[in-house]
């Protein structure tokens, strides 16, 4: 089979305007077949987006593409408690779980889409989640070619999609505090949105001046790209019905629409790596994790052809 596209959230504080444009070019310029909306970072962010999901949605969809909105992925406070009901009760799109506290507010199955913050690693608890109404699940970044391999069975034998990051930076950590404002001497709630400074995340490195992380509020996430296009054919001939894309501060168009070549097999894959080494500004990439090595790491593998 050949897998869809998916674009998950945006992570980072873009301003409105750049979101804005950002999705017009998803809608008329790319082969993406699903695209995710919504804040899963930070709630002081919503307000600020949240008026233009609806037109933004209703556009995508009219380019052929299926909506998705995205909870939030910590919840801790009556506002963010109050974003989960909102989002299950929205009824307009599919939605998105990222935190158990989203589970909450379901009605006794009703359909919702797992996230990859709610961190299913295994077949037992993917069955679990959909004898209560999940119809597609979204695996931890970290997960290793064997784990997903079976995974994907699973996700077969009990009629849901799975789907897989394989591009774009990877979420390590999320925290309660926000060290994006720490890092700045300010407080969570006094934080004046500096993440809003760092697009692409905050640097954060070693003390001998090595990249190591990015910060983005609450998240901690890896300083390289994850970049799994070479181990598509793979993922193809598992099952995985799902590659999702996280949007970064670089030419996301062009990313889609490589991965769309490589899934159609219209390049190899060596075209396929010339063209993610000639984007601006992008940081190094990685598969480290999907070969079950340390995450960072870029490993070279054997390819395959789709079936």
């Amino acid at each position: 089979m050949t897998p869809r596209l998916t674009l998950g959230p945006i992570q980072y504080f873009w301003p409105a305007e750049t979101k804005i444009d950002f999705y017009a070019r998803i809608a008329d310029e790319t082969p993406i077949d699903t695209v995710y909306l919504g804040e899963v970072v930070c709630s002081k962010r919503q307000p600020f987006f949240d008026n233009h999901i609806e037109v933004i949605g209703e556009r995508l969809e009219k380019a052929g593409k299926r909506v998705v909105l995205a909870g939030l992925a910590e919840v801790m406070l009556k506002r963010e408690r109050k974003a989960c009901a909102d989002l299950v009760q929205d009824g307009e799109f599919e939605i998105e779980i990222n935190n158990a506290a989203g589970l909450f507010h379901l009605e006794p199955g009703q359909a919702h889409r797992v996230g990859p913050f709610m961190n299913v690693y295994n077949e037992q608890t993917m069955a679990h989640m959909v004898s209560n109404g999940a119809t597609h699940i979204v695996v931890p970044p970290e997960l290793p070619a064997p784990s997903v391999e079976v995974m994907a069975r699973e996700a077969a034998r009990l009629g849901v999609g799975l789907e897989v990051q394989v591009f774009g930076r990877a979420c390590l950590a999320t925290s309660a505090r926000c060290y994006h404002a720490r890092a700045y001497g300010r407080t969570k709630d006094n934080c004046q949105f500096v993440c809003e400074e760092h697009a692409d995340g905050m640097p954060l490195n070693t003390r001998d001046g090595q990249s190591f992380l990015r910060v983005n509020g609450i998240q901690t996430l890896s300083e390289s790209y994850m970049n799994l296009f070479a181990e598509v054919p793979a993922m193809a001939k598992m099952g995985v019905t799902d590659l999702r894309l996280m949007p970064q501060d670089v030419d996301m168009v062009t990313v889609a629409k490589t991965f769309d070549d490589i899934r159609a097999n219209r390049i190899d894959m060596a075209e396929a790596q010339a063209r993610f080494d000639a984007l601006p500004g992008s940081a190094p990439s990685s598969n480290g994790f999907w070969h079950g090595e340390a995450g960072y790491k870029r490993i070279e593998a054997a390819t395959r052809e789709l079936a």
